[in-house]
């Protein structure tokens, strides 16, 4: 009790992701033929001094993620929106681990499960029961527990007698269906999502979005980039909007949502900082 008689606030939750000042950075290199000893000897001592090409080859690359801070709590969903080359896989690949940070720090409490492009993790050469097996390894789950969960995949996938196919042979909705139910079915605590409800009909839609509200349920993080600005308002709880790199826009997902679609009908004005929405 404190001391004016009254219960003491609730401990606030432990946040789930913590995104402090995160810079990210991409080296772009023109290359060519060396046709001498001599300019393969001058380029590797330009690199070794952090240094340009002399031609100007070499370069100091591109800043993808500037300055991004966010916070996201257990049973949270996140939306990200923004034009391509914004930032937002990036920005994904970096909560997932996938990217570290050139400058910033990312936090993230639990086991993370992300599906951040169709194919990605799959190899094309095995089927798709073969490759549940081997993603499911590779996020630390024992055989008998994919055995557990695998028809619940393959249910959730809707591929059927094609589980057993080569992956090479999957069109990109069976890959992303597969790669969806492969990546809620390892009870992840933060789920990462990369365009993954834009495929499939509108039955598997409704049927993800179903799972991502128990998820939300069951107090799971969701962070999901897409350009389904509908996604964007009914299954998220707050959203940011990426523009350069940089969190242009950040609050209520309608507010978002409308605003960048806004944006996209008139030429773009000078970034000024981050604009928050209730």
């Amino acid at each position: 009790m404190a001391a004016t008689g009254r219960p003491a606030d609730p401990t606030p939750p432990v946040p789930s992701i913590v995104a402090e000042d995160v810079w990210v950075r991409f080296l772009i290199r023109y290359h060519r033929q060396e046709v001498t000893l001599r300019e393969t000897l001058v380029r590797l001592f330009e690199r070794s001094r952090g240094g340009s090409h002399p031609n100007g080859r070499w370069r100091d690359g591109f800043w993808a993620l500037r300055g991004i801070s966010i916070t996201v709590y257990p049973g949270e969903t996140l939306g990200i929106v923004g034009s391509n080359g914004s930032g937002k896989t990036t920005l994904l690949k970096t909560l997932a681990g996938i990217l570290g940070p050139d400058r910033g720090r990312v936090r993230v409490r639990g086991r993370v499960g992300c599906l951040l492009s169709f194919g990605v993790g799959f190899n094309a050469t095995l089927s798709g029961r073969e490759n549940v097996y081997l993603n499911g390894s590779i996020l630390g789950l024992s055989r008998r527990t994919i055995d557990e969960r695998f028809d619940r995949i393959v249910e959730m996938s809707e591929l059927g007698e094609f589980i057993d196919a080569p992956v090479r042979t999957y069109s990109a909705g069976m890959r992303g269906r597969l790669g969806f139910s492969i990546a809620v079915h390892i009870d992840p605590d933060v789920l990462v999502l990369d365009e993954v409800l834009g495929v499939g009909d509108a039955a598997f839609r409704a049927k993800a979005g179903t799972i991502l509200q128990h998820l939300r349920r069951e107090q799971k993080t969701i962070v999901i980039a897409s350009h389904d600005m509908h996604l964007i308002r009914t299954q998220c709880d707050r959203a940011i909007w990426l523009d350069q790199g940089r969190i242009r826009m950040e609050g209520a997902p309608a507010a978002v949502a409308d605003a960048y679609l806004k944006s996209a009908e008139r030429p773009p004005a000078p970034t000024g900082g981050t604009t928050h929405a209730g």
